[in-house]
Order: structure tokens, then C-alpha cells, then sequence
């Protein structure tokens, strides 16, 4: 018979399993639409790369800015599920709306709202992932629910290339497909998710409004974190560099597939790694991955490499994206959370936002090409100093 913590983890396991369905379902939408809009921006509507690298970091920058005011309302109220609500189906209400755009800044306006949906969800969703699980589980609940959500996000790409191999012109049947998943992801949001029970005998004080109890470690990491986040552009770019290369725009969806697949295989063994050896060495990995790759991606030259490079790709993307956000977790008290999360993900948006556009022009000034050495570079520098920074002390543990 099981001792009461181990049915304790695994009550905690099932509430991250709930978010993540959510995650699963809105990622099946979202990932049907935002592999081919590049390729629709670009082909269909005649859109520059420039152009694109604007709406890409636009849109990345509302979510940073939504996320760090929702981190901070969360924590304030003490409350999570409201935004988490909101955020969902705000998202999911838009990304049908693609298919009715004439022209680019239409799509500059969708973005931008579906970015504020997800900038008002993560902070409170990522705060109550870290609610439900044991501290000692941490990283495997971080990457069981980012597994899940790369799971879907296998899922979207797979019925944008069947809808394209059917009918290459299709690209707003995609955005039209997309609102079923997205629909469903709102009711399961609706139906399943929940606020965690307040532990017996827990008293969690309420967070003031500066920003200074998170602390130095927290600091480091950030500061870390945004110079690896300006050689991180929208993965819009890595699209249309599979393209620039030689890619036939149907099979696009199947690289990003790819992708998707070996970061939801990897994403929770990964999370079960860091819980014994420490986040930080699963971090530098991480960074270093994607070093690689960008450099791959620089000094690509065939057709096929791109299939190759977008495989690679979903291994940091499994080192990285849940484990940075269980490491801030790690990093500051626990009554910050959701504000930390939201404070680290604006600091990483607003890197975004000069990156996507830096790349952008880079691309049309310089070559295809340019941009991704760029940022393997930047990549790099921060995979150094994350490696040889002194280490970061942990308070949410």
C-alpha cells in the first residue's frame, strides 16, 4: 500500500497532468498555425522578413509585458486559475481569425493578441505547476508538462502539412482547423483545472510590490538569461531559413514535427535529470545546444539539412524551456513565484523583441544566414558565463 507521500506525489503528478492536457490541446492549435503564417505572410500576402521579425517580436513583447504584470496580480490575489482561464481562451479565440487577413498588419494585430493570451496565462500556470509538486519532484512535474505541451505541439504541425499536401494554397484551412483543438482546450481549462489546496498550517505572506525579494541569484540568472535570449529569435526565422535553403513550404510542418517529437520524448527525463544533478548543469547544456544548432543553421547549405538541424533542435529546447522556470522557482520565496516568473519571462520578451527584429534586418541586409551566426554566438557567451558564475544560492526550494 502506498505511504501517504508517495499518494501525495502522485495527486500533485495528475493536477500537472490536467495542465498539461490544456497545454496539449492549445499547442496542437497554436502549432498548426505558427509553422506555416511565415510561410503564409511571405508567400501568400507578400509580407518582407522584416516585416515578420517586426510582428515576431511585437507580439513576443506583449506577452513578456503581460507576463510580468499577470506574475505580479497572481501572487497578489493568491490566486492562479482566473488568468490561467482567461489567458487560454484568449489565444484560443484568435488563431481561427487568420484566415480572414487581407494583409500583414492584420496579422500584426492577431499575434499581438494571441501573445497577450499567452503572456496573461504562464507566470500564474508555470506558479501553479511549482504549487502542486513536491520540491524534490520539481523539474520532473516542469518537464512532464512541457512534454505534454510539445506533445500537441507534434500534433499541429502534422495537420498543417496534411492540409497543405492536399491543397498547397490551404494555409487559412489550417487556421480554420485550428479552433477545434483550441475549443477543447478551453473546456478541459474549465472542467479540470484548480487552485491549490492551501497546505494545513501554511501562511504565505502576500508580495510587496518591489521587485527587490527576489534577490541576487535570481538577478544573475536573468541577466544570464536575456544575453542567451538576444541570439534567440522567433523560431519564425528558423522556417524560412528551411525554405531559403531549399525546403518545398508542405514539408516545413514535418521538420517542426520532428522537432516536437524529440523534445516531448526528452523533456521529462531531462526534468528527472536536473532533479539529481542540479538545474544549472542541465541549463549550460542547454544553452550550449542551441549554440550548436544556430551555427548549424549558419552554415547550412542543402535541402536536407534543415531536417537534420530541426531534430537536433528539440534537445535544447527540452534542456531549457521548463528547467529555466523551475530554476527561478528554485531561485526566490515561494510567495514570489508567480511574479518571479513573470518578471524572468518580460526580461527574456524584451531580449526577444531586439532579436527578432536584429535578425530580421540582418536577413535583408546581410544574407540568410547572418542571423544565425549571430546568435550562435551570443549563445555561446551565455553558456560560458552560466557555466563559471558563482553558484546561485536557492530559496524556493
Amino acid at each position: 500500500m502506498p505511504d501517504a507521500g508517495t499518494a501525495h506525489d502522485d495527486a500533485s503528478l495528475k493536477r500537472v497532468r490536467a495542465l498539461g492536457l490544456v497545454s496539449l490541446l492549445t499547442d496542437a492549435s497554436s502549432e498548426a498555425v505558427y509553422p506555416v503564417l511565415p510561410l503564409f505572410l511571405a508567400n501568400v500576402i507578400g509580407a518582407p522578413v522584416a516585416a515578420i521579425g517586426l510582428i515576431e517580436s511585437l507580439a513576443e513583447a506583449t506577452a513578456a509585458i503581460a507576463k510580468v504584470f499577470s506574475g505580479r496580480l497572481s501572487d497578489r490575489l493568491g490566486r492562479r486559475r482566473p488568468l490561467v482561464l482567461a489567458g487560454y481562451s484568449l489565444s484560443n479565440l484568435v488563431k481561427p481569425l487568420f484566415a480572414l487577413i487581407p494583409s500583414w498588419p492584420w496579422a500584426l494585430a492577431l499575434r499581438v493578441a494571441d501573445r497577450l493570451g499567452k503572456g496573461v496565462r504562464t507566470a500564474p500556470r508555470d506558479a501553479l505547476i511549482a504549487d502542486y509538486a513536491p520540491a524534490g519532484k520539481r523539474g520532473e512535474a516542469f518537464g512532464l508538462h512541457r512534454a505534454m505541451d510539445t506533445a500537441g505541439a507534434a500534433i499541429g504541425p502534422l495537420v498543417a502539412w496534411a492540409v497543405l499536401a492536399l491543397d498547397p494554397a490551404g494555409y487559412r484551412t489550417v487556421f480554420l482547423i485550428s479552433a477545434i483543438p483550441g475549443t477543447l482546450a478551453v473546456l478541459v481549462a474549465i472542467a479540470l483545472v484548480r487552485e491549490r489546496a492551501q497546505r494545513l498550517g501554511a501562511v504565505v505572506d502576500k508580495p510587496t510590490v518591489s521587485f527587490r525579494g527576489l534577490g541576487r541569484s535570481f538577478a544573475i540568472f536573468a541577466a544570464i538569461s536575456m544575453l542567451f535570449g538576444l541570439g534567440n529569435s522567433s523560431d519564425a526565422l528558423l522556417v524560412l531559413r528551411a525554405q531559403d535553403l531549399g525546403a518545398h513550404a508542405a514539408t516545413v510542418p514535418l521538420m517542426y514535427f520532428a522537432f516536437n517529437v524529440v523534445a516531448a520524448s526528452l523533456a521529462r527525463l531531462f526534468g528527472r535529470r536536473s532533479d539529481r544533478v542540479g538545474r544549472r548543469r542541465v541549463l549550460v547544456a542547454g544553452f550550449a545546444g542551441y549554440a550548436l544548432v544556430y551555427a548549424g543553421f549558419a552554415a547550412a547549405r542543402t535541402a536536407w539539412a534543415p531536417w537534420a538541424l530541426f531534430g537536433a533542435y528539440g534537445i535544447p529546447y527540452a534542456l531549457t524551456e521548463g528547467m529555466a522556470r523551475a530554476f527561478v522557482v528554485d531561485l526566490v520565496p515561494e510567495n514570489l513565484r508567480a511574479t518571479a516568473i513573470g518578471t524572468y519571462t518580460f526580461l527574456l520578451g524584451l531580449a526577444t523583441l531586439a532579436s527578432s527584429t536584429l535578425a530580421g534586418v540582418l536577413w535583408d541586409t546581410v544574407s540568410p544566414a547572418a542571423p544565425f551566426a549571430v546568435s550562435a554566438a551570443l549563445m555561446g557567451v551565455a553558456a560560458f558565463a552560466l557555466a563559471v558564475v558563482k553558484p546561485l544560492r536557492a530559496q524556493g526550494v
